[in-house]
């Protein structure tokens, strides 16, 4: 059987966003020859997913689809789910399997300890006791996906030797990055450390160099590092590789949980492949 792996990222507004998609899938290839590779997005870039799903099944008999997503909200609960059963009526001789979106894990937590490393480094690295971590997310009307970066930053708490490791959003929910600076300036941190949960850049990554340039302004008082997003690294390579098997072995499945989704998925007959 031959596989045709499908990356699916979210889209942006911002072109460079979505060449830096483009270019990771080009270094994915480098790093896996055999596989053969299609890149699309759910939103705002072409090819659309739709259009993904049938360059892949014109390509093989099976397609893996792999949500470049760390966090499942609406989009990979629902609209991929929706548009692989589409892609199924349309090419019934394809077996079309729906990995695991990228979410919190052993090998996150381990990118994102080291992207708190080398902020520390760049601060020259006073007490930890003193520097507040603030693990920034997208924010989502869906209280699982924002449960995952809770619980990742509470990992990030038990590894460490910060007194302090909030988690803060960009937008839909709170709490907001502000807020968050504001509370740990109040409990003594001198210095405070903004860890973008995000794959890839776009306007939210500009925004927030924005937002973080403002509160230098803002507390002169404390210094503040801010983290590159996660990006091209070999964890997050790796991690697609693991989603890719899972999917091939019948093992890839949604977290709905707790889902307020899960009752809209399910009026809407969306089926995972398990």
């Amino acid at each position: 059987m031959t596989d045709c792996i499908l990356l699916i990222g979210h889209g942006s507004r911002q072109e460079d966003g979505n060449e830096e998609i483009r270019r990771f899938a080009d270094l994915l290839a480098e790093h896996y020859p055999d596989w053969l590779l299609e890149t699309c997005f759910i939103e705002f870039a072409d090819p659309l997913l739709g259009e993904g799903l049938d360059r892949a099944a014109a390509r093989a008999d099976r397609v893996i689809a792999v949500p470049l997503i760390l966090n499942a909200a609406g989009h990979v609960k629902l609209e991929v789910p929706e548009q692989i059963e589409a892609a199924r009526a349309r090419h019934p001789g394809v077996d079309f399997r729906l990995a695991r979106h990228l979410g919190v894990s052993e090998t996150t937590l381990g990118l994102v300890e080291r992207r708190l490393r080398d902020a520390m480094q760049a601060l020259s690295v006073p007490d930890p006791r003193t520097t507040g971590v603030i693990l920034l997310g997208r924010g989502s009307s869906d209280r699982t996906a924002n449960g995952e970066l809770a619980r990742l930053g509470r990992w990030l708490y038990e590894g460490g030797e910060h007194e302090l490791v909030d988690i803060a959003f960009t937008g839909v929910t709170h709490p907001r990055l502000e807020a968050v600076v504001r509370r740990h300036s109040l409990l003594g941190m001198t210095q405070q450390v903004v860890l973008p949960y995000y794959l890839f850049t776009g306007r939210l990554i500009e925004r927030i160099e924005q937002q973080v340039a403002r509160l230098r302004v803002q507390y002169p008082q404390t210094a503040f590092a801010l983290a590159d997003y996660l990006g091209f690294e070999p964890e997050v390579f790796a991690l697609i590789a693991q989603r890719v098997e899972e999917a091939r072995a019948g093992q890839a499945m949604l977290e709905c949980d707790g889902c307020p989704h899960r009752a809209a998925a399910a009026h809407h007959h969306h089926h995972h492949h398990h």
